[in-house]
């Protein structure tokens, strides 16, 4: 499967920088302009404001924040879904993360992320890694960058295949396997349902052998390995619905 790799254009002539902390966000603007390159923060809380903020701004290099803090709901705001939509608008996106998860950083990547660079760097680091960037120039190594995409589809293709697997548990098996990956018993389950114990080991049964398991510990750990993107609210497993 290919994947985007990082484009080679004129420099852009505007530096955007979009983060939900305001502090982070300006000191590196201030920075930059210290440096002479034209730079500007605007504040981001939502994927509506990385819109505004974009609306009426000629594309240029885009330092945008992979996470924008959480939703009401306590969901996180990821960036990522947003970069393809950006480069299509002709920015070059410089992905800028605290999160240090080689999965999502390939994703960003594989989305069209044209460099990534960490948080925790230096003021100056950051900085020179700006600058690079627009210019078309980026200091993640080609190999480094490839080996983070690769991570991420490795990932997916998993996070895929197990949830093709749930996919065929009937809602009944569903609300069963969340009883059980919550720690609740047979017994509990059957009184939970009002059926009998023999009907909640025949439910049990079909849970394992749908998801090609052969006990009740593989299959909660199965289903948990399943990265709840969407942080579902209510305590409930992401794969319940």
């Amino acid at each position: 499967m290919s994947h985007p790799r990082p484009e080679t254009v004129a420099p852009p002539a505007t530096v955007l920088i979009i983060d939900d902390h305001e502090l982070v966000g300006s000191s590196l603007a201030l920075a930059l302009r210290a440096e002479g390159e034209p730079a500007a923060f605007r504040p981001a809380h939502s994927h509506v404001d990385v819109h505004r903020a974009v609306v009426g701004v000629e594309p240029g290099l885009l330092v945008l924040d992979l996470d924008l803090g959480r939703d009401a709901e306590g969901r996180r705001i990821d960036t990522i879904p947003l970069i393809p939509g950006l480069r299509a608008q002709g920015w070059r996106v410089l992905v800028l993360s605290g999160s240090s998860s080689p999965t999502r950083i390939g994703a960003a990547l594989y989305q069209g992320g044209f460099t990534w660079v960490s948080k925790t760097a230096s003021m100056p680091a950051l900085v020179v890694a700006i600058r690079e960037a627009r210019v078309g120039r980026s200091l993640l190594h080609a190999t480094h960058r490839d080996e983070l995409v690769q991570r991420y589809l490795e990932w997916d293709r998993r996070q895929r295949a197990v949830r093709e697997r749930i996919a065929t548990l009937t809602r009944r098996e569903r609300e069963v396997l969340e009883l059980l990956a919550g720690g609740v018993r047979a017994g509990a389950i059957a009184e939970h349902f009002v059926v009998s114990l023999p009907t909640v080991r025949t439910q049990v049964r079909a849970v394992l052998a749908k998801l090609d398991v052969g006990s009740q510990l593989e299959a909660v750990a199965l289903v948990r390995s399943v990265d709840a993107t969407d942080d579902t609210p209510g305590g409930m497993l992401p794969w319940v619905r």
